[in-house]
């Protein structure tokens, strides 16, 4: 599970050889959640309010590499680090 970033105590993740739609996994605490990249919706899991915010603030901003890096875990390739919110 190739940790692609982190911010305020969120880890952003994708696996390798994950299944469609294609999304990522976003990790708080205790909560965890996987995320469609095509409009940010939740399709498992929960993350509180606050750290959804962020998460999905962060990923509008990063639409484009998070599919790249999403094409590279399906190629099995090496993912490269997205810049965390600040």
């Amino acid at each position: 599970m190739p940790e692609i970033s982190r911010f305020f105590g969120i880890i952003i993740s994708i696996f390798y050889d994950d299944h469609n739609p294609p999304h990522f996994h976003a990790r708080y605490g205790d909560y965890d959640a996987l995320i469609k990249i095509e409009d940010f919706a939740v399709i498992k899991g929960h993350l509180p309010p606050r750290a959804l915010g962020l998460v999905v603030e962060w990923a509008n901003i990063h639409k484009n590499e998070l599919m790249e890096n999403w094409k590279m875990a399906v190629e099995n390739k090496s993912l490269f680090q997205i810049e965390p919110l600040k």
